[in-house]
């Protein structure tokens, strides 16, 4: 294992009664792409905004480079560019009054890095932040979370607004940034995002962190649907002790984990009128345990 740049230890977040996340414990590498993936409802948003000391946690610690990360702790806050899923900024500015105000909190010389962002987005520094578009003001929470060059960016739904050009620009700058050594703790419930940046995925249901995995190893897990058509149907289902997806008269579909060669020889017993054997997705991979 690197070293490790984001630890998260055992983060439960209450609202009164009500469980927001539970005992989520995750360690990140430097120069990692973490995908955070869940529907909405899961937990993320809770996970992030108690991370960023956003919300109070009920208990549990995050650590930045070993060191506990509270809420008044201006070192740290200054190794880490956030992008909330919603950007609440001040209407009544304009694009480069925002910018200007986000850059002199900063003693180090960022405007080099700010004119390389905003051209690279094509936003417009005239426009009044009160009319832009959703995209446009995606562009912007972006821009103010990558230009100090932070060493860790969290980004909860980042994509969501953008248009499909500015997608691929963002996933470009996620692996420079990568390729920098920066570790990206990046939420999402959009499936293919996960798997054209992400080095691992972490899966959050119910506000419980359910499995942590490298993208290529669940990619690998030896999960197939198979459909068979047959007038042993049930016979079939009481042998192999499958859970069935669909039936429809003599064909069913389930799920197999069994090696190839097992599965095979178990039917072999059987009269099939046809097979189909069809790799899983990623999507089909986590919709699995989400049941």
């Amino acid at each position: 294992m690197g070293k490790i740049i984001l630890e998260i230890q055992n983060l439960t977040k209450y609202y009164g009664k009500i469980l927001g996340v539970k005992d989520i414990s995750l360690k990140l590498e430097e120069g990692e792409i973490f995908g955070f993936i869940g529907p909405n409802g899961a937990g993320k948003s809770t996970t992030i905004r108690s991370i960023m000391n956003l919300i109070n946690k009920t208990s549990g610690k995050v650590l930045i480079e070993n060191e506990e990360f509270n809420k008044d702790d201006i070192v740290i806050k200054e190794k880490i560019g956030y992008l909330p899923s919603e950007i609440h900024l001040y209407d009544d500015l304009t694009v480069k009054e925002m910018l200007d105000y986000h850059e002199n909190f900063y003693k180090k010389n960022i405007h080099k890095r700010r004119v390389e962002l905003v051209k690279r987005f094509e936003l417009d520094e005239k426009k009044e932040i009160e009319d832009l578009s959703l995209g446009n003001l995606k562009k912007l929470g972006i821009v103010l979370a990558f230009m100090h060059n932070p060493k860790i960016l969290i980004l909860d739904e980042p994509t969501s607004g953008l248009d499909p050009i500015m997608q691929n620009v963002f996933y470009d700058l996620l692996k420079e940034e990568k390729a920098k050594g920066n570790t990206i703790f990046y939420s999402t419930h959009i499936l293919n995002e996960v798997s054209k940046i992400c080095d691992r995925v972490g899966i959050i249901r119910n506000g419980k962190l359910i499995k942590v995995e490298k993208i290529e190893e669940l990619s690998k897990k030896n999960l197939a649907f198979v459909t068979i058509t047959s007038n042993q149907i049930k016979d079939i289902v009481k042998d192999l002790k499958v859970t069935v997806i669909s039936e429809d008269a003599n064909t069913i579909k389930f799920g197999n984990n069994l090696p190839y060669n097992e599965l095979i020889k178990k039917l072999s017993k059987y009269n099939i009128d046809r097979i189909l054997i069809e790799e899983a997705t990623l999507e089909d991979m986590f919709l699995h345990y989400y049941k």
